[in-house]
């Protein structure tokens, strides 16, 4: 099961693939309400967005038949809470697209809340939209005494002028264990020099070690065992009168003109400040940085990093299924732990594993769901086109093109680059048919898009087995003159092909003009781990 990815409905690879008590930190950010439309890992070559955006997924789920589903399965759930909780929410907002989220993330937060370990831990990432509402289904899912946390991240500056209300910079984490004793590692952040010079001022004879006194009593009142007099003082001391002997002798202590006797706290003993549940040092991804993969909610690695740190271990499970461009399960093997991945949209899928295999040269994991075969493919093909457009335009290492608005690809569902020669980048354009009768009208079509696009080379994927007149138009069609020879123009390879190797004819593809490529991770900082 670990280092996974799955393509599908994360309510089915839960219920079906993810044992229960299996899992030991779940992250996930649940899309909703952002109107947005997903450009997923994709850049011009130029480096600009492209003007094609790639529609991976609405972000919005609205009432209908699958939320209607997804609320009886909770009002049937052992969980009385969550149906009772669910079924007010009903009465309160009625049959609306807030209503069909809640329903749809009720019945995953109780799979979710099943697979977690019982000292395993929940961040929910959301913003102000949802936020109060998901707080209160976590509360039932959950329960209220494991809620841990709310965080507050600045993800950004203010945008722009708020003139009616105070401009929105921040997300809001949830963080909730299932059990009581869990995995927890306190996070801390450097001092601030102002804090240093301010608060550890005093520097010892001889060594130069910055330290600061501390109180060496007792808050505690009522502990006979830690009363007696030291120095003359009769007090509650923090300590037993045997390690107080011990501080003494090791010239742990400072003592007043009193004979008061001071702690000596040393800097280079301090693990720093403790972060509290306002993160303000993680900013968010600007254009210019080097992780920025053109996803619109792509989150930093290092927010991913702060949570894996604070609450897994090396070699523990960790689950987002939600992984949308993979920033979770980059971070999990960057940090040695074990992941489980799942997205709806087998775009996201197959643009995980190029940032998986960028960052991490020789990384071995299993995806599962996508075609594996003809018959698995054929499937695909009937079950959801355009998710079978994606599949089918990755397996020839081009980028798709366009989204699902009908007739918004003008004939083109994918594309990639190549050098036609030393300056100069050409494209070659791709057109998946997958159904099953063809004609030479599919070749004259692509045909008139790669003249109209002023593009090098088009190809058409097929899966069905081309006639004569296409094979004899497509050849009528002529070859491309490139640095390293002659390739046809147009180019058909059926789904068969694809399959048993066949590759287009395109000279020195240009990956990092068609995809924007992962930084390589430096090997000398990553974590491996031990897996399972």
């Amino acid at each position: 099961m670990t280092n996974t990815l799955y393509y599908g409905d994360n309510l089915k690879v839960l219920r079906e693939v993810i044992a229960e008590e299996s899992i030991d930190l779940i992250y996930l950010d649940p899309p909703f309400n952002s109107q947005a439309d997903y450009n997923v890992l994709f850049k011009s070559s130029s480096g600009k967005g492209t003007a094609a955006q790639i529609e991976a997924f609405k972000d919005t789920w609205s009432w209908g038949e699958e939320a209607e589903l997804a609320y009886s399965e909770v009002l049937a759930s052992s969980n009385t809470q969550v149906a009772e909780m669910l079924s007010s929410m009903r009465s309160f907002l009625g049959e609306n697209d807030m209503m069909a989220y809640l329903a749809m993330m009720a019945v995953r937060l109780l799979e979710l809340h099943r697979v977690l370990k019982t000292t395993g831990s929940l961040y929910l990432h959301c913003d102000p939209t949802a936020s109060h509402y998901l707080k209160i289904l976590l509360d039932a899912v959950f329960g209220i005494e494991f809620f841990r946390n709310e965080i507050t991240w600045l993800r950004s500056a203010p945008k722009g002028h708020a003139f009616t209300r105070f401009p929105s910079a921040h997300d809001i984490l949830f963080f909730y264990s299932k059990g009581k004793d869990i995995t927890w590692n306190p996070q801390f952040v450097p001092h601030r020099e102002e804090y240093i010079k301010s608060h550890y001022n005093r520097f010892e004879e001889g060594t130069g070690r910055r330290y600061q006194l501390d109180n060496c009593l007792n808050p505690n009142p009522d502990r006979p065992n830690l009363t007696y007099e030291w120095n003359g003082h009769y007090r509650v001391w923090r300590w037993t009168r045997e390690k107080m002997q011990a501080m003494h002798e090791a010239g742990r202590l400072a003592y007043t003109s009193s004979g008061m006797p001071r702690y000596k706290r040393y800097l280079d003993e301090m693990s720093g400040t403790p972060i509290t549940s306002v993160w303000t040092d993680i900013p968010p991804i600007n254009s210019q940085a080097q992780e920025r993969l053109g996803y619109p909610t792509q989150k930093p690695v290092a927010l991913l990093e702060r949570i894996l740190s604070a609450s897994s271990n090396v070699g523990d499970v960790v689950l987002d299924p939600f992984c949308g461009c993979g920033t979770t399960v980059h971070a999990a093997q960057k940090m040695g732990r074990n992941w489980v991945g799942i997205d709806v949209t087998h775009l996201a899928v197959s643009l995980i594993e190029r940032r998986l295999k960028d960052a991490f040269p020789g990384i071995s994991f299993s995806v599962h769901g996508t075609p594996k075969d003809l018959e698995s493919a054929l499937d695909l093909a009937h079950r959801d086109k355009y998710q079978f457009q994606w599949w089918a335009v990755s397996m020839v290492d081009a980028r798709p093109y366009a989204g699902k608005k009908k007739g918004a690809d003008g004939g083109i569902d994918g594309i990639l680059f190549f050098r036609g020669d030393v300056n100069k980048t050409e494209k070659a354009l791709v057109s998946v048919k997958g159904g099953e009768n063809v004609g030479v009208g599919m070749v004259r079509d692509l045909i008139a898009v790669v003249e109209r696009e002023k593009a090098a080379v088009g190809v058409l994927i097929s899966l069905a087995l081309p006639t004569k007149p296409m094979e004899k138009e497509a050849a009528a069609a002529g070859f491309f003159d490139s640095p390293v020879g002659k390739v046809p123009k147009i180019q058909i390879i059926t789904l068969a092909e694809l399959f048993q190797g066949k590759k287009p004819r395109i000279p020195l593809i240009d990956t990092a003009a068609t995809f924007k490529t992962a930084a390589k991770e430096d090997r000398g900082k990553i974590n491996q781990g031990k897996l399972f």
